[in-house]
């Protein structure tokens, strides 16, 4: 039997949020500027969108309210994390849907070739974000679910990542060789970030992040 993780969302007094799940830092208010920056590169042509993992919500907002998209949907797991999202945002954009379930439970209900763009940033424990057997297995039926021309972000990647961080950041590199064999080319944005000081999964309280906006015909 699976476990209900402990979901929290705490705020600082410099006016500083971090969602916690289990103890561990899984996203904090700093990250807001990356998550708008990368919604924007997903959707700049408008359409029909799909994102897994809500986190705090600022991408899923931001994808919804940009004028050109139809839909979006995200994928969330923890119920208490849809909840938190609810509180603090309890008027939402119509086109917002959040779906409560396990992402590779959901897998085989995504329709084909159904969505221009998917944003891809679930909080997965880091063996399974780095077992290559099973990206093999999953990321052909994500693929199957974009139209031709179709965007794939996944979570932004940080210069001089720390390689054990239990929230599984990595370096641009690393992305690259994870995502680039399953598509035929690939953006990157440099956008520079500063996090707040006890942020434990990036390298330092400052830095570059990349953006990666993955793309086949």
């Amino acid at each position: 039997m699976t476990s209900t993780p402990d979901i929290s969302l705490v705020h600082d007094a410099n006016g500083g949020v971090t969602l916690l799940i289990d103890g561990v830092q899984a996203m904090q208010g700093w990250e807001a500027e990356l998550m708008w920056r990368s919604a924007d590169l997903l959707c700049a042509d408008g359409g029909d969108f799909l994102e897994v993992g809500l986190g705090l919500g600022y991408s899923a907002l931001r994808i919804a309210g940009h004028p050109g998209t139809r839909r979006h949907t995200v994928i969330e797991k923890h119920a208490d994390v849809i909840d938190l999202f609810r509180t603090g945002h309890p008027a939402v954009p119509g086109n917002l849907e959040i779906v409560h379930a396990d992402f590779f439970d959901h897998l085989e209900r995504l329709p084909q070739a159904a969505y221009d763009g998917i944003f891809f940033d679930p909080e997965l424990p880091r063996d399974l974000f780095e077992d290559r057997a099973l990206l093999d297995e999953f990321m052909p039926r994500l693929i199957n679910a974009l139209r031709p021309g179709g965007r794939f972000v996944p979570m932004f990647a940080l210069d001089g990542a720390v390689p054990d961080a239990a929230t599984c950041t990595t370096t641009p590199a690393a992305m690259l060789d994870r995502y680039l064999r399953y598509f035929d080319r690939v953006e990157m944005v440099r956008h520079s970030y500063r996090a707040y000081v006890g942020t434990e999964y990036t390298p330092s309280d400052s830095g570059d992040a990349f953006i990666l906006c993955f793309g086949r015909a």
